[in-house]
């Protein structure tokens, strides 16, 4: 992707504030000639910052302003190792909520809608987000946060919620819920907005039906606001990013190097105007690519498309690598499967075993359906895997993000 000339003078005038007083970025950069940056080529010159650096930057090590400019802090969801904390000025909370209600707009969300709010508040980025882009927008917030699923359903209910925002985990719970009880005449949503983990075709075309909604993709990471930098349109075609606040790469997980639009690789992202904890160069570890051309629905804002998985996710099997997306491709290909699995690795008499537990469509004997997703599994992975078939609602739900690899071996 192409940089623009406004993107380069933001960039610029980051990296010039970022050197005039001590900090992260001073200490990472203190080798390099950061204000020889006058071109793309020169900029992609310069190191990546990793989630380790920020990890080593804790407590306050990433702050970029006085202690007066600060008004939040907010931290990564992840629960092991060090927390990453970034902290927000003013003008960051007020760019975030101001692209939250670009994502609501995308959507078709108008100040008429009233947007049930299910991700967690507090040091996590999600629900808070959400929230405040609402609220900017002009819609009535109802703010549950996660949990308590019959209160969720009769504040749905009573409050005729028009947009559900969740996880793709929690809004699959809340539409097994709502069909298992029956109450779908008493739901009046008509959007999801949906985010915070990767999800299959096949999920989201359950989700949708059972809700009797359309889904959109929200995407956003705490080190780069929250959610909210980047959401689909109602053509369905990749999401859009607001290149006025971020600028993207994508690059060869490998090598680093920029790979051609078109080409899927690791999203790289530099924040533009974050004032609390500017980031150049962050690699989300985040596998997509860029969707050249004009999108139908008129935006001018460009295309990344969505997520395929995470560098991180992926597992390696006798010299074989799989995605969390290639198994959702699988169970895609076969209709006996549903779209809830967990794939287990383990490592037996002296070799590794997979073990694919998978939830069956009613009507499909386990059997017969387990020879097919395991021929459609070696067809198009290349190894072969133990198929264990389940009723619908065996395997767990989770209210925030589901965990559907499992490796053992380690």
């Amino acid at each position: 992707m192409k940089m623009h000339d406004n993107q380069l003078r933001q960039i610029q005038s980051q990296l010039k504030s970022l050197m005039s007083r001590p900090g992260f970025y001073r200490q990472k950069f203190r080798d390099i000639d950061a204000a020889g940056v006058n071109c793309q080529e020169d900029f992609e010159k310069l190191p990546f910052t990793r989630k380790d650096d920020l990890r080593h930057a804790y407590p306050l090590g990433l702050q970029a302003v006085d202690d007066e400019a600060v008004i939040r802090i907010h931290s990564s969801s992840g629960t092991t190792g060090t927390p990453v904390i970034i902290p927000y000025t003013h003008k960051d909370v007020d760019d975030w909520a101001l692209m939250f209600e670009r994502c609501y707009r995308m959507a078709g969300i108008t100040p008429r809608d009233r947007i049930h709010i299910t991700p967690g508040y507090g040091l996590w980025t999600a629900g808070i987000g959400f929230q405040n882009g609402a609220e900017r927008l002009g819609a009535m917030v109802i703010p549950m946060g996660p949990g308590n699923t019959d209160k969720q359903l009769r504040m749905m209910m009573d409050l005729q919620s028009t947009v559900l925002c969740a996880t793709s985990s929690y809004a699959l719970l809340l539409a097994e819920e709502i069909a298992k009880r029956g109450i779908g005449d008493k739901i009046f949503l008509k959007k999801g907005v949906i985010g915070s983990e990767r999800w299959g075709e096949k999920m989201r075309r359950r989700i949708a039906r059972e809700l009797g909604v359309q889904l959109f993709d929200i995407y956003g990471l705490t080190e780069i606001y929250g959610p909210g930098i980047g959401i689909s349109c109602p053509y369905e075609n990749g999401m859009h990013y607001w290149d006025d606040y971020i600028y993207c790469e994508i690059v060869d997980p490998q090598t680093g190097q920029t790979l051609p639009d078109g080409e899927i690789g690791e999203l790289v992202i530099t924040t533009l105007q974050k004032e609390g904890a500017p980031l150049i160069r962050y690699r989300t570890h985040d596998l997509t690519r860029f969707i050249p051309g004009d999108c139908a629905c008129g935006s001018p804002y460009p295309r990344i498309d969505t997520l395929i998985g995470r560098t991180d996710d992926m597992v390696k099997v006798k010299g074989v690598n799989i995605f969390p997306s290639q198994i959702e491709e699988v169970l895609q290909a076969v209709p006996c499967a549903s779209s809830e699995y967990q794939f287990m690795l383990d490592h037996m008499n002296g070799k590794d075993e997979c073990r694919l537990f998978v939830e069956l469509n009613p009507g499909y004997k386990p059997k017969a359906a387990a020879a097919e997703i395991q021929r459609e599994f070696k067809s198009r992975i290349g190894i072969t895997t133990i198929v264990l078939p389940v009723a619908i609602g065996e395997l767990p739900r989770s209210e925030k993000k589901s965990t559907r690899v499992f490796d053992n071996r380690y």
